[in-house]
This record gives structure tokens, sequence and C-alpha cells, in this order.
């Protein structure tokens, strides 16, 4: 297997909740209220049953504008197609554990806007780190949005 191109990315994030199952599954699968729970997701559009704009904004002073396609909603199994200055796709995984739920995530994606593209080259452990502060963010929220009452 070859190595990775400057302008591909490759994200993983896991961690547990005391949820169970089904309900991560719920709050995960309500694309359009991600902008209650988890902070660097700025606007949800939707634009049908199977599509919606999503507005992102992390560390970086940039909107992430993305149009996702949902291509799996299984109880177990999460995943859209992203199109837009970043291609590829983000999958939460959902497994039941003794405690609650654990959830895997994975993002597979190339840069093809050009600004994306010349900071793959010049600055992508910024862009790294830009990540992982949104998937921070993501866990925090989701946390909360889990928590009973």
């Amino acid at each position: 297997m070859g190595s990775a191109q400057p302008t591909e990315y490759v994200f993983t994030d896991s961690w547990e909740t005391p949820a169970r199952p089904h309900e991560v599954h719920e709050v995960l699968l309500d694309l359009e209220h991600y902008v209650d729970w988890w902070p660097q997701v700025r606007a949800v559009a939707s634009l049908g049953p199977d599509d919606a704009l999503v507005v992102c904004r992390s560390l970086l002073p940039y909107d992430l504008e993305l149009a996702l396609h949902a291509e799996e909603r299984d109880p177990e199994s999460l995943r859209v197609r992203i199109d837009g200055p970043i291609r590829g796709f983000a999958h939460w995984r959902l497994a039941p554990t003794e405690g609650g739920t654990r959830l895997d995530f994975e993002q597979r994606v190339h840069a093809v806007g050009r600004v994306f593209r010349w900071a793959s080259y010049v600055a992508k452990p910024v862009l790294r780190a830009n990540h992982a502060w949104m998937m921070r963010g993501a866990e925090r929220g989701l946390r909360r949005a889990l928590r009973p009452g």
C-alpha cells in the first residue's frame, strides 16, 4: 500500500457514553439539530430526506461548507458522503457496551478546494489540530445532549 498523498486525510476518534445505542443513534441521525449540541457546526440546511448543507467552523477563521448525502442509517452505522472543498465520507459506528455505547468515528477525505489543497502542503498539522478541536467539541456536546433530564 502506497503512502498517503498530502491532500488526503484520515481522522479517527473513539469514546464511550453512558447512553444506550438507540439514544445515541437518534441524536446522530437528527442532522438538522447538530447545531444544538456540536459547537463547531454553525448551520444545517436540509436539502431533502438524504441531503443537507452543513457549515462548520472550528479554531481556524474559515467557514467550511459541506454538502452531505446519507448513505447509511443503520442502528449501528451512520455514514454520509461529503462534497465541497473536501470530498470523501464520515462514518459513525455504534456498539453497545456494559456501561452504554462506544462510538467510533472515521472520516476519510481529500482536499479538492484550492485553499485546502494549498494548506495541505504547508499547514497540514494545523488542519489536523483544527479537526481534533472540532471532535473534542463533538464529544463534549454529545455527552451533554445525551444527559438525562
